[in-house]
């Protein structure tokens, strides 16, 4: 009886250390950004994992700000993917970043919240590839712009 109940606890344990599944729907997981709190002239940087089975992404990232309380804050882009060499069960990371409210021309910039009061927001992200699959949507945390 101990024997089957050590070797039951052991493959549990071996299936759910193979988190990290390839299929042909990537797959995208928020990582974390680099603050949760951000001033006017901050840069915001928002980091994603990414996996996909046929190493096809080759396409695009979609980005929206939601601001649940102020409508007029929220928005929406959609960046290209940057070529990169591609491989089956490929993994990776993305990085994006914008400038809150700053002078740096290099970056996509997030306005100063439009409802009189600071924007408390998520970001969502959906990763497409080449053959139009799309990732599940992927969230961040709650994140604050002081207005």
């Amino acid at each position: 009886m101990r024997y089957s109940i050590l070797f039951s606890i052991s493959i549990l344990l071996f299936s759910s250390c193979n988190k990290e599944k390839y299929t042909t729907k990537p797959q995208l997981k928020y990582e974390s950004a680099n603050k949760k709190v951000f001033r006017q002239g901050d840069v915001i940087v928002l980091n994603l994992s990414f996996t996909d089975a046929e190493g096809d992404l080759q396409d695009s990232i979609y980005v929206e700000k939601y601001v649940a309380s102020c409508v007029n804050s929220t928005f929406s882009s959609k960046f290209k993917l940057p070529v990169f060499p591609t491989a089956k069960n490929q993994k990776g990371e993305i990085t994006i970043t914008y400038g809150y409210n700053n002078n740096q021309n290099n970056l996509q910039q997030i306005l100063t919240p439009q409802c009189n009061r600071n924007d408390t927001l998520i970001f969502k992200f959906v990763l497409k590839d080449k053959a139009q699959n799309k990732s599940d949507t992927a969230y961040s945390e709650k994140i604050v712009l002081i207005k």
